[in-house]
């Protein structure tokens, strides 16, 4: 995927990478049907340089055995995470005739398959948390009624967490949202550990709406491309894209004079045997980072800056902002060509519009002084490998950039 040859630029005496990886991966310690340590070998094996596994609501940590039921599936995998590490390294104990393993701990892994400066695992969570509605109401003068009761799914990546964020729930989806960056805000200010936290397929049941995120403060980052079968990227008849939705959000957050929201790319993987566009599969989505070295720190910080874009397959030689102008190079595969479509939002504007296109490997975008923010899709000819939804041509996103003499 033209990531293990990195691409490096001089910036500030430092010499910057590009590293690739993913941050939201699910195995055996939630839902997911893999045990952790295959989960990493798949990735550190494609070329990967960093890896979350942020199943829900755990950090892995503690005793936690599995029975290895009759289900063909789980025997299969079993015997093949037996014949990769062995009986010194995979724990069994047989209850009442069932054969249980013990999966092992984030550290127990981290330490069996990081590679310092070449694979990092970062511990994480799914904060998989919900809006529940009562589905009463008080009708005119004081009448209670009843309403159906509204439950919606909020999920979040907690990334980098030293401690197990408990869903916090709320009274509205913002603030199930909100109490949720506020918790992990709160371990960072305690441990003075860099993390982040990642608003996860807003689109999945349409359970997060543009203005549900608008409202938030200290959200700097959600999933514009997920891997999941089920989170409706592109939306339908009556709801937006993510994509559509990011660029309206910032417009919000730029009146209200808060921070540009970054878009990343994830695979939210939960199966690694079944492959097709009805399962949620390994490689479909990542973000590619440049960073100066290969650390959780680094890399959230970088990813804070704005350093990175999000990828289903494109890979960038080099994105920068220069004297207000957007400068792009791909890194080039033989036979394939590539649209790329510069997206901002005039002043005073409302609305996103598509300013320019370019056929080619490369564009220098000027960024006048009358646009609000701008940002780069790059469209390839070459279709994806296991697609989901429409979404059938290898993608890539930059992240948007401030004009003119914004703050």
């Amino acid at each position: 995927m033209g990531c293990k040859n990195n691409p490096k630029k001089m910036n500030k005496g430092l010499t910057q990478n590009w590293y690739k990886g993913n941050l939201h991966t699910h195995s055996l310690w939630s839902d997911g049907d893999e045990f952790p340590e295959r989960i990493l070998d798949w990735y550190k094996d494609k070329g990967y340089h960093f890896l979350a596994l942020s199943d829900h609501n755990t950090v892995s940590e503690g005793d936690k055995w599995i029975t290895v039921s009759e289900d063909s599936l789980l025997q299969r995998t079993f015997q093949r995470y037996l014949e990769a590490y062995g009986e010194d390294w995979v724990k069994t104990k047989i209850d009442s005739g069932r054969t249980l393993v013990k999966l092992r701990t984030f550290r127990e892994y981290r330490d069996k398959i990081g590679e310092p400066g070449a694979f990092l695992v970062i511990h994480a969570e799914e904060i998989s948390d919900r809006f529940q509605s009562p589905g009463n109401a008080m009708g005119p003068e004081g009448v209670q009624k009843k309403l159906p009761p509204i439950s919606k799914p909020v999920h979040m990546g907690a990334i980098n967490v030293k401690e197990l964020i408990p869903p916090q729930g709320g009274n509205t989806v913002t603030e199930v949202i909100q109490n949720n960056i506020d918790a992990l805000q709160k371990q960072r200010a305690k441990t003075g550990v860099p993390m982040m936290l990642h608003l996860n397929h807003p689109n999945f049941y349409y359970a997060v709406s543009p203005e549900d995120i608008m409202a938030l403060k200290g959200e700097r980052f959600f999933e514009v491309y997920n891997g999941h079968p089920m989170v409706h990227n592109m939306g339908d008849s009556t709801h937006i894209s993510t994509e559509d939705m990011w660029d309206l959000i910032n417009i919000s957050y730029l009146e209200d004079h808060k921070p540009l929201l970054y878009g990343l790319a994830t695979d939210d993987t939960h199966h690694y045997h079944n492959k097709a566009s009805k399962w949620s599969n390994a490689g479909r989505g990542w973000v590619m980072v440049q960073a100066d070295t290969l650390s959780a720190p680094a890399l959230i910080d970088a990813m804070e800056k704005g350093d990175f874009y999000a990828s289903t397959g494109v890979t960038l030689q080099n994105v920068e902002n220069v004297h207000n102008t957007l400068n792009i190079i791909i890194q080039e595969e033989p036979g394939v060509s590539y649209e790329l479509t510069l997206i901002g939002c005039k002043k005073g504007g409302s609305e996103p519009e598509e300013l320019k296109s370019v056929t080619g490997t490369r564009a220098s975008f000027k960024l006048s002084d009358d646009l609000l923010f701008a940002r780069c899709r790059i469209t390839s000819s070459k279709l994806q490998e296991n697609p989901i939804e429409n979404i059938f041509y290898e993608m890539a996103w930059t992240q948007p950039v401030l004009c003119g003499e914004n703050p």
